[in-house]
C-alpha cells in the first residue's frame, strides 16, 4: 500500500467507506426481516436486495479512489523525467529550449475559436463579447 494511501484524511476516508459498506449489510438484513414479517411487503423486498448493491457500490468507489490516488502520485513523479532531459538540453546549450519553457508553464488548451462577425450571429457575437468581458475583469482582479 502506497504512504499516500496512509495519511490522515485516507484514513479517515477507509474508516468512512469500511463503516458505509458494513452499515448497508446491516439495512439489507434488517429489510429482509421486515420483509417477512406479518406487515412486511414487497417494498421491503426491494430494499432489501438493493443494500448489497448499494454496499458493492461503495466498495467500487473505494478502490475507483484509490487507484486515482496512487495515479495521481504516478503522474507527479513522472514530470520530473521528462523534464530532465529538457534541463540537459539548456545546460549544454546555455539556454532553456522554448518548447520545454512553454510546455511546462502553459496547460494544453484547445486553439481559440475564430471570432464571430455580428454579421453572422448577433447573438453569438454578443456572448462572446460577454465572455471577452469576463475575461479581461478576471485577468484584472489577479
Amino acid at each position: 500500500m502506497s504512504r499516500s494511501l496512509l495519511t490522515p484524511r485516507w484514513l479517515l476516508l477507509h474508516a468512512l467507506f469500511i463503516v458505509a459498506t458494513i452499515a448497508t449489510g446491516f439495512l439489507a438484513v434488517w429489510q429482509w426481516d421486515r420483509a417477512h414479517e406479518a406487515g412486511g411487503s414487497f417494498q421491503n423486498l426491494g430494499y432489501a436486495l438493493q443494500w448489497p448493491l448499494f454496499g458493492a457500490f461503495t466498495i467500487y468507489l473505494w478502490i475507483k479512489l484509490m487507484r486515482m490516488e496512487l495515479r495521481r502520485d504516478v503522474d507527479d513523479t513522472e514530470p520530473e523525467a521528462v523534464e530532465q532531459p529538457a534541463a540537459r538540453e539548456a545546460d549544454s546549450s546555455g539556454g532553456e529550449p522554448p518548447e520545454a519553457t512553454a510546455r511546462r508553464k502553459r496547460p494544453l488548451l484547445p486553439p481559440p475559436a475564430p471570432p464571430v462577425d455580428a454579421s453572422e450571429d448577433p447573438e453569438l457575437a454578443a456572448y462572446n463579447r460577454y465572455l471577452a468581458e469576463l475575461n479581461e475583469a478576471d485577468r484584472r482582479a489577479s
